[in-house]
């Protein structure tokens, strides 16, 4: 994801005095005719992305070299790239990106993409014929053109699923692409593997069954609770995405793999994909600077950690959705688990591999150095993760029935489970614990309990003197709320929120009817619809 409408108006202000042509990016592709047999060319990523000083000094030194350097590229040949070669499938993309399918004989597919993104479709008409556009994207100069090849060897290391994907050229006269042959013609280009549908899960992640997309997964999550989320995993490849600077990791950037577990259950495991913007700089230049004021999200990497908030903001609903089990220590043990699989060692290879030879020698010994002060800070930017997330914490049951159980023990130490009810038509088994997390109010105000579906009870006791606040979300069925707990101070810290109507619960000291008419209190965002 790229600036689009924030960017554009901060741009629009700061540099409305300047002419549209000193801005004016050269975007034509190379047309440089190759020889019938050349497997490989000299081409850069993105020429137009050079800029004189004061173009440096207003908008950023960024990443211009590794766009502008010339380096040795393999020429792509659909024929010949896989046994049986590749055929044209369905053009798709984003609004930046030129990006089509391309398909195996058996049927697996592969995205290609272009390194180069054009924002054209993401600013307002208003503003796409005006120098306000070059601007835009210009920002694209702020990812590394090759960033996303270095990553595979760290994320092998460090224990998180990954693609492979690899950088072409495409030739000036290329024809076997289909009708999307002209818009690639002339470009550097991305091949990765797809990891969407089962058809591309074959020798591809082994043990995996199932591929779905974020949406989706959460979906079957909040369904029942046969179907469990691997936090540890997910956790491991959000701290990755902190060293690699990665901001821009919300929910449509994941694929996750359906692994079957005893009694019929499933455990999802997350699949990190679309790594356009790690080693992202942008706040090098003087409009830039100011842009990444007003939209914080745009962190730039280095060997220091910039603000943690910025770095997740976009895969906020993500991590709240997902990261809710696991406490302070975890985030730690698995930072100091990753310091130790990131050698030195591993670092280098990353980088000398994943960057192109000239690029490498540019400024590949920047590169490690920033990496490996990054892993030896990577602690104490887990527990800074940890904080923003342990501030106020979901809590969601499943359609199913459920009892919520919050013992207030003491000011330090308030314990939450979650335990499945028998179905009493079906079952004779006792209740089973699905969730149990214990909170310290030093770190979490807010605890917040959704029953969804089902009618569900929620039990909270204890006598304390301090206490997070316990927000209930009973949902649509018949729920029961049973508060004996009481923390000192004159502010109740339980609160049910419901229908007035078709739900149990009795006046309790701690307890705060939050009950209405309406039935706002159940909505409940599954799929990340309602950001």
């Amino acid at each position: 994801m790229n600036p689009s409408y924030p960017l554009a108006l901060v741009f629009l202000v700061a540099a409305g005095c300047a002419r549209q042509k000193f801005f004016q990016p050269d975007a034509r592709p190379d047309t440089t005719p190759l020889a019938a047999s050349a497997d490989s060319a000299r081409v850069t990523a993105g020429r137009h992305y050079q800029r004189g000083p004061i173009g440096r000094i207003l908008l950023g030194p960024h990443h211009r070299p590794a766009w502008t350097q010339m380096v040795t590229l393999p020429v792509l040949n659909p024929a010949t790239i896989v046994p049986g070669g590749l055929q044209p499938g369905k053009i798709g993309g984003g609004f930046q990106t030129t990006s089509m399918t391309v398909l195996s004989p058996n049927g697996q597919g592969y995205a290609l993409r272009s390194i180069d993104k054009n924002p054209y479709r993401t600013l307002p008409k208003v503003l796409r014929h005006t120098f306000v556009l070059n601007l835009v994207r210009d920002a694209t100069s702020a990812g590394h053109p090759y960033g996303a090849f270095v990553v595979p060897t760290l994320a092998e290391a460090a224990g998180v699923l990954h693609t492979t994907p690899r950088p072409f050229y495409v030739r000036a006269d290329e024809n076997r692409l289909g009708k999307a042959s002209e818009l690639y013609r002339g470009r550097v280009v991305l091949l990765e593997e797809k990891l969407e549908d089962r058809v591309n899960i074959a020798g591809r992640i082994p043990g995996a069954t199932e591929l779905e997309e974020s949406d989706n997964m959460l979906e079957k999550r909040y369904a029942s609770s046969q179907n469990t989320i691997d936090e540890a995993a997910f956790l491991r490849a959000r701290l990755l995405d902190l060293l690699l600077g990665d901001w821009d990791r919300h929910e449509g950037q994941w694929t996750w793999a359906a692994f079957p577990q005893a009694q019929g259950k499933t455990r999802w495991e997350p699949v990190p994909q679309d790594r356009d913007q790690v080693f992202f700089r942008f706040d090098d230049g003087l409009i830039s600077w100011l842009a990444s004021k007003v939209v914080p999200k745009f962190q730039s990497f280095g060997p220091r950690y910039a603000s943690i908030e910025g770095y997740t903001r976009n895969a906020r609903y993500l991590d709240e959705h997902v990261l809710t089990e696991l406490n302070r220590n975890a985030y730690l043990l698995t930072a100091r688990d990753l310091q130790g699989r990131l050698t030195d060692s591993v670092i280098e290879k990353a980088v000398r591999q994943g960057l192109p030879r000239e690029v490498f020698q540019r400024e590949g010994a920047e590169m490690i150095a920033d990496l490996r002060a990054r892993r030896d800070a990577l602690p104490q930017a887990a527990a800074e993760f940890y904080r923003l997330r342990a501030e106020s914490v979901l809590i969601a049951g499943t359609d199913e029935e459920e009892r919520f159980v919050v013992d207030r023990l003491s000011d330090t130490l308030t314990l939450v489970s979650v335990y499945r009810l028998p179905n009493s038509k079906k079952e004779t088994k006792t209740d089973s614990l699905l969730y149990r997390r214990s909170f310290n109010p030093a770190y979490t105000r807010h605890i917040n309990l959704y029953g969804l579906q089902g009618d569900d009870v929620f039990e909270v006791r204890g006598s304390v003197r301090r206490s997070p606040f316990v927000n209930i979300y009973g949902g649509p069925q018949e729920d029961e709320v049973i508060d004996e707990s009481h923390v000192k101070g004159w502010r109740r810290k339980t609160r049910f929120y419901d229908t007035a109507r078709n739900n149990k619960f009795e006046p309790a000291p701690e307890l705060k009817d939050k009950t209405s008419h309406g039935v706002t209190s159940h909505a409940f965002d599954r799929d990340g619809s309602g950001r």
